[in-house]
């Protein structure tokens, strides 16, 4: 261990039982969406990633390379899109590109489209956010260098700023966006929850991530390893869950290093009185207010 990651392991608050492995990442989202072929058009034309899986019903998509996968879409009859204001569960899924030129490219190619996007600069990483076609919202990112990251009392400074859009595009060196580039990855989730203090327990307590940031309004952010955040949850939505014929986030995936992990966020789980499922080669569990999860190892 450096010093520096010594010292960024004595910030925040650790979980105080389990906690998740330091290698801990989010993987693929499950999304139900209305229309199969319009949501394929648009995460391939606009997001610029690739469909590697596809079938009457279903498909998955990721970045260049065939892997891994970031989105796997399903559909089926009478769905319909997602109310503006937002339900419990997703308020955004976040892909992090490997860089910041890659994001300033991407940028110039929302621009080139036409496509309505909100921007923000949040110190530790710089944000783009749009919707999907059935408005489900998307957050494409880079992160700025660790190093760069502060503290304050115990917590790591983060805040939504105005970005400096053309500064970022100017990263981007003119060079043509050619779609989601090799290391593209899932870089964290943030959802919609009734009560922080019912999402600490459970996944602060019960799951094993650390408090990250806890001070702001409405919001807190949790992370494994010492990274800005692997999941946000707010209260900014009405709490209400979403309708089984609603466009939506069906489940995602928590990336654990190897089977003897997940057993241990399972057992953590359980003994905090949440009950959890065995489906295929994953651990399900759901947090308080329905959204799903999978457990699920790189090997």
């Amino acid at each position: 261990m450096t010093a520096e990651t010594s010292l960024r392991e004595r910030q925040g608050i650790a979980a105080p039982g389990f906690r998740l492995p330091a290698s801990t990442v989010v993987g693929a989202v499950r999304l139900l969406v209305s229309d199969l072929g319009r949501s394929i058009d648009f995460y391939e034309r606009v997001l610029g990633l690739s469909v590697v899986e596809r079938s009457a019903d279903a498909a998955a998509l990721a970045p260049a390379g065939g892997a891994p996968v970031l989105v796997r879409l399903e559909t089926r009859a009478g769905v319909r899109g997602a109310p503006r204001r937002g339900t419990l569960g997703l308020f955004h899924f976040a892909i992090l590109l490997p860089d910041r030129a890659s994001l300033g490219r991407f940028v110039a190619h929302l621009a080139a489209l036409g496509v309505p996007a909100g921007t923000s600069d949040h110190l530790v990483s710089e944000a783009i956010y749009l919707s999907d076609p059935d408005g489900l919202g998307i957050e494409v990112y880079a992160d700025r260098p660790r190093a760069s990251w502060s503290y304050g009392a115990g917590q790591l400074r983060m805040a939504t700023e105005p970005l400096d859009v053309r500064d970022l595009v100017a990263a981007g060196a003119g060079q043509p966006w050619t779609g989601m580039p090799a290391g593209t990855a899932m870089g964290h989730m943030h959802l919609h929850v009734g009560d922080l203090a019912a999402a600490e327990a459970f996944f602060h307590r019960a799951l094993g991530f650390d408090k990250v940031v806890w001070n702001y309004p409405g919001a807190l952010f949790l992370s494994a390893g010492g990274y800005h955040h692997h999941l946000g949850t707010n209260t900014w939505a009405p709490p209400v869950a979403p309708p089984a014929d609603q466009a939506q986030l069906l489940s995602w995936d928590l990336v654990l290093p190897d089977a003897s992990a997940i057993a241990d966020a399972r057992d953590s789980l359980e003994r905090s009185g949440y009950a959890v499922d065995h489906v295929a080669d994953a651990v399900v569990a759901r947090d308080p207010w329905g959204t799903a999860f999978r457990l699920v190892t790189t090997r």
